[in-house]
């Protein structure tokens, strides 16, 4: 079992991800608005991906002492630095969550139902229940449920295959050319929104990706079992994300 066998299983629903129906559908201001108060939710439960990765692959506790690939260690560590402390378009600190906010408030978006749920987390509720609280669409909600419940199992082979291949890399440059001609028919700034884009694909590109591919080939190693369950789940993962995208037409198309 290898990386190239487990591409070769999940690229039909890569396929069927990239050319969906959604994207010639947002054509318009308000359709991306509606986007993004979905996909916001993406946004953020990524970085539990990531920090669930960061905890299991390098030493968070104290005393410290070395723990895992050194390797490893320095590929987490970067995507903590660019996702959870970029500099957005002004040169200020920032994660790409707060970047995606910005972005949304710029273009007029509704964020008064993600900053309900970053509220009902920090004040010490579940994740479960605190979306279950919104009045967002169900695809958008099982979403981000899928993606804790792989999180919360502690299987770092499970966590690594949804962040390296439940994610897809191909969605922003589309997104941002969607983007770009509507912008261009516009009144509103989208200034914001072209840049967190811009950068998402910047720092997705150069060696991240071949050091998750590596991290994966570590994590399951010579053990059948786990690249088998890497594959389930890599197709379970972008299964949720075509559920999502039909979600969003699916609330574009009725309003």
């Amino acid at each position: 079992m290898n990386i190239e066998k487990l591409k070769l299983e999940i690229a039909p629903l890569r396929e069927k991800l990239i050319h969906h129906e959604l994207y010639k559908n947002i054509d318009s201001i308000e359709k991306v608005r509606l986007f993004m108060e979905s996909h916001i939710y993406a946004v953020w439960d990524f970085m539990s991906l990531l920090k669930g990765l960061q905890i299991g692959l390098t030493n968070t506790t104290l005393p410290w002492t070395p723990k895992g690939n050194p390797i490893t260690r320095r590929l987490i560590n970067e995507i903590v630095l660019g996702e959870e402390s970029d500099l957005n378009e002004v040169g200020e600190p920032f994660s790409h969550f707060e970047m995606y906010l910005d972005s949304m408030q710029q273009i007029e978006a509704n964020t008064s139902e993600i900053n309900q749920f970053i509220q009902s987390i920090e004040a010490g509720n579940s994740v479960n229940s605190s979306i279950d609280k919104l009045s967002i669409n169900e695809p958008t909600k099982n979403f981000v449920k899928f993606t804790m419940e792989k999180v919360e199992s502690n299987k770092l082979h499970i966590i690594a295959a949804v962040f390296t291949f439940g994610r897809e890399d191909l969605i922003p440059d589309m997104f941002l050319e969607i983007v770009n001609n509507i912008g261009d028919a516009s009144d509103l700034n989208i200034s914001k929104l072209k840049y967190y884009l811009e950068r998402h694909i910047e720092i997705d590109g150069g060696e991240h990706g071949p050091m998750s591919l590596q991290m994966i080939h570590e994590l399951c190693g010579d053990n059948e079992d786990k690249w088998n369950e890497a594959i389930e789940v890599s197709k379970e993962a972008l299964n949720k994300r075509i559920e999502l995208w039909d979600g969003i037409l699916q609330s574009i198309n009725y309003q």
